[in-house]
């Protein structure tokens, strides 16, 4: 095999992979020997034909195409291996001589790494996060908790009052006709939930039990179903239930029920100190956030098309492996949302550009600053991932050959960057 590379624009590259005649013959004779079994020629036991019986009959190029198949992965992985490009696409694959007897000759071209000049990524200036936990934010967390340990009780004094859970059965018409999807029977509508159409749940407040009430409405202009929009409409309900969510008191009984504190007062401060700690969390990912986000505005570089789609792809692969675990196939995901895959790729293809810009960026932060993990670091890193494998640390040493130790490291040391440059950020 012979390799020739030729630097393109914006950091693109052709590289053009020669394979000898002898070793095209030896694919073709390869193909011959698993297809010959399937093709019949007259004279000859199925599978008994001899090869060049079979070229005359059918060309010369009957096994050309299955030995391509099997020539291109083979030789573009020894040149990947030969050239010292770092490669970030997949390759654009081009056949330019195929024919028995001469060398097999075919390009591919990909994106190659792009050199990332740095500008301004220390002391850049960040908005400074707020911390600080108010009475209100304690109360709204509190108000939280006695919501989860409410019990819902049957009104039968009153009519309905916004917050009450109605159970209602309805039927829509437009112009005196039913509607599709127009129906319900049994559904609980949170008065003051604003979930059903604009009007309709107010009309409901001062109903009881037992009573039918008729709710006028007007469908909204950018109504979702179009043979809807902007029609007036009559509901005829039958209220079936009204229930209302009755709140524990806030009290010393309270704060045993739902902690491990005996009074109020320490359960307060409990909640407040972990609202301070929540907030803390946020603003440090917030700091980073922005920190890593000025350095990546601040530095240059030139990002190929092809690495953009190599990334998107990806970026929908793991999506689709998500949607497998979760027992979504990404054919019926499709079907759901109408979306395609190359219109899921495409979507994906700012947050993709977004991704590659500040993994570069980081990565050459770590590069001029000497960033790297200590052994100690990679070891805890290891008894980390160890305890999510549920395995001994050195069994997990073992199985990890070097290309995944390096990207490890790596990846280490791009988090490392981080919190570098969020630590040399300025608040302001």
């Amino acid at each position: 095999m012979s390799l020739q590379v030729e630097k393109l624009e914006k950091n693109m590259a052709k590289l053009t992979i020669e394979v000898s005649a002898e070793d095209l013959d030896k694919a073709m004779d390869k193909a011959y020997q698993k297809a010959k079994g399937r093709i019949s020629i007259p004279g000859f036991r199925k599978g008994k034909a001899p090869r060049k019986m079979i070229e005359q009959m059918y060309g010369k190029g009957i096994f050309l195409e299955d030995a391509a198949n099997a020539l291109i992965p083979e030789h573009y992985s020894k040149a990947l291996e030969e050239c010292d490009l770092e490669i970030v696409s997949q390759p654009e694959i081009d056949v330019t001589q195929a024919e028995p007897g001469k060398p097999f000759i075919f390009t591919a071209e990909v994106a190659v790494k792009p050199e990332v000049t740095l500008g301004e990524y220390k002391g850049v200036e960040v908005p400074k996060a707020e911390v600080a936990v108010t009475e209100e934010d304690v109360d709204a967390e509190i108000k939280k908790e006695q919501e989860k340990n409410s019990r819902t009780i049957t009104v039968e004094d009153r009519g309905a009052e916004n917050g009450d859970i109605t159970t209602i059965d309805f039927e829509g018409f437009v112009d005196g006709v039913a509607f599709e999807g127009g129906k319900g029977t049994d559904y609980p509508l949170t008065l003051g939930s604003g979930s059903f159409i604009p009007g309709f749940e107010d009309q409901l407040v001062g109903a009881k039990a037992g009573d039918h009430v008729e709710v006028n409405v007007t469908f909204p202009e950018e109504y979702q179903a179009a043979e809807l929009a902007g029609k007036a409409a009559v509901f005829q309900c039958d209220v079936k239930k009204v229930e209302t969510k009755e709140l524990p008191e806030l009290d010393d009984d309270f704060a045993q029920d739902v902690s491990e504190f005996d009074t109020l007062a320490e359960y307060r401060e409990d909640v407040k100190k972990n609202l301070t700690e929540r907030n803390e969390k946020e603003a440090a990912r917030a700091k980073e956030d922005a920190a890593v986000e000025k350095a990546v505005e601040n530095a240059q570089m030139e990002i190929p098309d092809a690495m953009v789609l190599t990334q998107a792809r990806q970026m929908v692969d793991d999506f689709g492996r998500r949607m497998q675990q979760q027992g979504l196939t990404m054919e019926q995901y499709f079907q759901y949302t109408g979306l395609t895959m190359d219109k899921m790729i495409e979507d994906s293809k700012p947050q993709a550009l977004k991704r590659i810009q500040t993994r570069l960026v980081l990565e050459k932060v770590a590069e001029v600053e000497n960033i790297q993990p200590t052994e100690e670091e990679v070891d805890e890193e290891i008894t980390k991932m160890a305890e999510m494998y549920k395995m001994e640390a050195d069994k997990l040493k073992e199985l990890f050959g070097e290309a995944e130790m390096t990207q490890m490291k790596k990846d280490m040391a791009v988090q490392k960057a981080v919190t570098f440059v969020a630590e040399a950020a300025k608040e302001v």
